[in-house]
């Protein structure tokens, strides 16, 4: 088995650095009580600054005041990680969350889908990437190895036991994720590497050292595996974005909410599957959410299309007061069938596919502006289809040949002298509701070329009536 250890050195930075317009601005993020303020993490323009870890929020405003600050927060780390854990879900079965601001895949049964390793790599670089997270990866035969080599590599990709108990011996103590005071330990010995550990005779080190230390030894080099839970996806979606100011118009609202639609379709390619209907929450200060319900006649995925529907409804929407924060709650996530399309297709690259078109026209129109046709049990042709404001357009099911264009009120036909093509065919229905209708119908042509279908009432030597043009 190959293991992959993705790990997130700046998880907590990311997540708040993700939200905002401008990334490269200097951002500092506070913990502590009210009244000692502490920087507990500064992105790069802050560093420039002259801001580090660990100083007082007084202390760096003395230095400068050109920064934005936030909240530290540990529940939005968890959040953060859970969301990745559901996207590497959909290269992996096998995520696991067993390290803090780290992730675990099984990538070996993924290689025949995904390619080789190094383009596999690249795949995962580039997503992680657009998403906003800075990250570092290795591959190694375990887990717990993977985990290990990405606190001095990157990049760093071992196949096997030998290569790997090569790399892991050059290692400094402090790196190998042992106890702080096992590393200090070891380190007042004189041993430096993990090499010089492993030249020392194992009875004496288990005398001297918690039993602990030569289990994760024993783990790194292969000799015993990891015990490991595996991430299983949620079955809803519930992002929220807290926004640094209180909003009052629509276009402000679009990056954050770009960013939940995008994390929406993460999750859903993770669990490979679809969405049909959700709810976008503006938070108010001191009055109940405005809510922005989207609802889909299909299940779709696709970020670009969920998040033009979403901001045509919701520039639709009257703000009643400023919104502070966004919330994004998806349930009904059915399965996705991708729609079928021909292998060369010879439609031009700006046009829309039909089921996107229709989404976009309900969105800016109304669900109830655009219809679509059902069939109902009628032979009467004017009876014999319903307009529907869900389903898909399906044509009535008829015996005979039908019209394209079925006129509203039958007229005159005033060709003198039609030539009849087919016919005739009776239609005799409506007896039941008061609309009793006798009729023969034909398919005609007219002198001026065009087909048509008419009806002459049955018994009557009159002329024809004129119902339907063929296209």
């Amino acid at each position: 088995m190959r293991w992959a250890c993705i790990v997130l050195p700046q998880l907590a930075l990311d997540a708040v650095l993700r939200r905002c317009a401008d990334p490269a601005a200097p951002l500092v993020l506070l913990s502590g009580p009210a009244q000692r303020r502490v920087l507990q993490a500064v992105n790069p323009a802050a560093r420039a600054l002259g801001l580090r870890p660990g100083q007082s929020l007084n202390a760096a405003q003395a230095l400068s005041r050109d920064f934005a600050t936030a909240e530290y927060d540990t529940q939005q780390i968890e959040r953060c990680q859970r969301f990745l854990a559901a996207w590497a879900y959909r290269f992996s079965s096998q995520v696991s969350l067993h390290y803090p601001r780290a992730l675990l895949m099984e990538v070996e049964s993924s290689l025949a889908l995904f390619g080789p390793w190094p383009r596999f790599e690249a795949r995962l670089r580039a997503e992680l990437q657009a998403l906003g997270f800075r990250h570092r990866i290795t591959l190694a035969p375990n887990p717990a190895a993977a985990r290990v080599l990405a606190n001095a590599h990157d990049g760093l990709a071992i196949a096997d036991a030998a290569a790997l108990r090569q790399q892991l011996e050059q290692l400094p103590i402090e790196r190998l994720g042992l106890p702080r005071e096992v590393a200090s330990a070891l380190a007042r010995m004189g041993l430096r590497t993990l090499r010089q550990v492993l030249d020392l005779p194992r009875d004496g080190l288990a005398r001297r050292f918690p039993a602990e230390m030569l289990r994760h030894l024993d783990t790194l080099l292969g000799l015993r595996p990891l015990a490991l839970d595996c991430y299983s996806p949620p079955d809803h979606f519930d992002e929220r974005i807290e926004l640094n100011f209180d909003v009052e118009s629509h276009q402000a609202l679009l990056f954050p909410l770009r960013r939940l639609i995008h994390d929406l379709a993460a999750y859903l390619a993770g669990r490979d599957s679809g969405v049909q209907r959700f709810v976008l929450h503006l938070e108010h200060r001191a009055r109940a959410d405005s809510l922005v319900a989207v609802g889909l006649l299909g299940a779709e995925r696709d970020a670009t299309l969920l998040f033009e529907l979403t901001r045509e409804r919701l520039e639709r929407l009257q703000l009643p007061a400023p919104v502070e924060a966004l919330r994004l709650q998806a349930r009904d996530l059915p399965d996705f069938v991708p729609a079928h399309a021909n292998l060369f297709d010879e439609r031009a690259q700006q046009t829309l596919a039909w089921e996107q078109l229709r989404e976009r026209l309900r969105a800016r129109l109304g669900d109830a502006a655009v219809q679509g046709l059902g069939v109902h049990a009628d032979h009467r042709p004017e009876q014999a289809w319903r307009p529907y404001s869900a389903a898909a357009t399906t044509v009535p099911g008829a015996t005979g040949p039908r019209p394209g264009w079925l006129l509203a009120e039958p007229l005159a036909l005033d060709d003198a002298a039609p030539r009849l093509l087919a016919g005739p065919e009776r239609i005799e229905s409506g007896w039941w509701d008061g609309n009793d209708q006798r009729r023969d119908y034909y398919l005609i042509e007219t002198s001026s070329g065009q087909r048509a279908w008419a009806f002459r009432p049955v018994g009557s030597a009159g002329p024809l009536w004129l119902h339907g043009w063929f296209a």
